[in-house]
């Protein structure tokens, strides 16, 4: 029998020829958010709408009743509403979503050097994964570092974004090593980043509750992630339990009490909700809107609001929470703060160049940590 020998050889058998290691692969880095839309326009909206919706994974339901909903109901209400919401927090950059997921890239770029291709690509829209992913291997990636930027693992966001890139790279012919992160719910680094950023605004706004609003899920979908079928959603306290498997509800209780742990906030001064649900049937409770009422009736009168499924400030947060939501608390009487996400905050600038920098060597392939 052979042995190993120095610097990599193996010897076999006699005579045979000394075993060399592959040539170093070269990493490139995907950072991958939702998208939005080009302008703030019905047209944009829609055509952004359409691709985004059109997605077995978001509204799963099967294709011809999808097509339906979306292009004979949803698209022809929701569209011209999206618009005008989009208008409200428009910038002179363009859309906040875009504008901070560019500087965050541009920051870990910085951080990596100009040696290393670090590109962003959107799920729905431009820059699409497509183009993103030509990009990196133009610049001669073998290996693929995906990050994509939902801190919350969920089938219709990272499921969707994993589907897509590796739709996109069969069809090339030397397809590359995709190494993909795991979601970062409660990593120690995103958990002190939200600390960083939340800290000095919750030190002025003085709250006397502080609401983690999540992006809501259909009901169905988190059953759905339960192989079993026995687990989630089936008591009202299924997140809690220390045997939870790490739904994406379960991950959002997770996150949002590893921040208040960071922050010193005592259990009953925090409560979690989930936002932005669409149509009828079922979603993830309890509801943001009428978790905010709630604490109205109560007599609160001083809210801040962090929403740690967004990396960055996007209609949800923007115009969801800091307009509507904060209209509808102050016409109770109180006063409503929003918390600013991450977006290209230094701290978690530095936290996911480090994840990428140590994913960056099949050796190593460090990841961030769930829980």
């Amino acid at each position: 029998m052979g042995r190993g020998g120095a610097k990599g050889t193996r010897v076999d058998a006699p005579g045979a020829t000394p075993y060399n290691p592959p040539m170093t692969l070269r990493t490139g880095h995907l950072l991958v958010n939702l998208g939005t839309p080009d302008a703030p326009t019905t047209e944009a909206v829609r055509r952004y709408l359409a691709e985004f919706l059109s997605d077995r994974r978001v509204i799963d339901i099967p294709a011809v009743p999808r097509r339906i909903l979306l292009h004979g109901v949803i698209l022809p209400r929701r569209a011209p509403l999206s618009a005008e919401a989009y208008r409200a927090i428009w910038t002179e950059h363009g859309s906040p979503l875009m504008h901070h997921s560019l500087a965050l890239a541009a920051g870990v770029r910085a951080e990596l050097g100009p040696d290393t291709p670090v590109e962003l690509g959107m799920r729905y829209g431009q820059p699409s994964l497509a183009n993103a992913l030509n990009r990196l291997r133009d610049r001669g990636a073998t290996r693929i570092v995906v990050l994509p930027l939902y801190p919350q693992g969920a089938a219709s966001t990272t499921g969707s974004v994993l589907e897509e890139i590796y739709r996109v790279t069969r069809t090339w012919w030397e397809v590359p090593a995709i190494h993909a992160l795991p979601p970062f719910y409660a990593d120690p680094g995103f958990i002190a980043a939200w600390g960083e950023v939340a800290r000095p605004v919750l030190a002025e706004a003085d709250p006397e509750h502080v609401l983690f609003s999540f992006h809501g899920l259909p009901e169905r979908q988190i059953r759905k992630s339960d192989p079993t079928r026995t687990h989630c959603l089936a008591t009202e306290d299924c997140c809690d339990r220390p045997d939870a498997p790490p739904c994406y509800r379960a991950q959002c209780v997770a996150t949002a009490g590893a921040i208040a742990r960071h922050l010193g906030l005592a259990p009953d001064q925090i409560s979690v909700s989930f936002q932005s649900r669409l149509g009828r049937t079922p979603w993830i409770r309890p509801y943001t809107d009428e978790t905010l009422a709630r604490l109205a009736e109560r007599g609160v009168r001083r809210v801040a609001v962090l929403s740690p499924s967004f990396t960055a400030d996007c209609l949800e947060t923007l115009e969801e929470i800091g307009l509507r939501a904060r209209a509808d608390f102050q016409a109770r009487g109180g006063t409503l703060t929003l918390v600013p996400s991450l977006n290209a905050h230094p701290i978690w600038v530095r936290t996911v160049a480090e994840w990428l920098r140590l994913a960056g060597s099949p050796a190593t392939a460090a990841a961030p940590q769930g829980r």
